[in-house]
C-alpha cells in the first residue's frame, strides 16, 4: 500500500441563466453568469505504460465526460429548465454535475467545484473518506487521512 495521493482538476466554463425562485433578493429574478467549474479526480497510482504513462488520468479523458453536459444542459441554457432543478443554486448545480459524471462512470471522481462569480464558490463531494471535506479541519485537498482506503 502506498501513501501517494494525487488530485488533478479539469477546469470548464459555461454561460447560462437561472433564477432562484425562493431567494429573498435580486437572484429571484432571471439573470445570467459566466460560470467556472473544476472536476477533481484523485488516485493513488499512476498509469505505468503507454501514451498516458505517469498520469492519474489524461485531462482529455475528463473532458470527454464533461463535454456532453456542457453541450446538452449547461452552456447557453436556462438552468431551471435544462437541469430540471427548481432552484439551481451553486450547490445544486455542483451536485447535479457530480451525479451526472458519477452516472457516466468517471473513474476517480472526487469533487466538483462551481464558481458562480469570481468571489462565490461551492465545492461538492460525496466522499468524506479523504478527510478534506466536512472534517472540521482546514481545507487541504492533497492530504489524505485515510491511507488504507485502498483506492481512488
Amino acid at each position: 500500500m502506498t501513501n501517494n495521493q494525487w488530485l488533478i482538476g479539469k477546469e470548464f466554463r459555461f454561460e447560462a441563466a437561472h433564477k432562484l425562485p425562493y431567494h429573498d433578493g435580486k437572484c429571484a429574478r432571471l439573470h445570467g453568469h459566466s460560470w467556472r467549474g473544476v472536476v477533481y479526480i484523485s488516485g493513488n497510482i499512476l498509469v505505468e505504460e503507454g501514451a498516458k504513462q505517469g498520469m492519474v488520468m489524461d485531462y482529455s479523458d475528463i473532458k470527454k465526460y464533461l463535454q456532453p453536459l456542457l453541450d446538452n444542459y449547461l452552456d447557453h441554457y436556462y438552468l431551471n429548465e435544462s437541469t430540471g432543478l427548481e432552484s439551481p443554486t451553486s450547490e445544486a448545480i455542483a451536485a447535479w454535475i457530480y451525479d451526472k459524471l458519477e452516472e457516466a462512470g468517471l473513474p476517480g471522481l472526487t469533487a466538483v467545484r462551481i464558481d458562480e462569480t469570481c468571489t462565490s464558490i461551492c465545492l461538492y463531494s460525496k466522499n468524506r473518506r479523504s478527510g478534506w471535506l466536512n472534517s472540521g479541519e482546514s481545507l487541504n485537498l492533497l492530504l489524505s487521512h485515510d491511507s488504507d482506503d485502498g483506492g481512488v
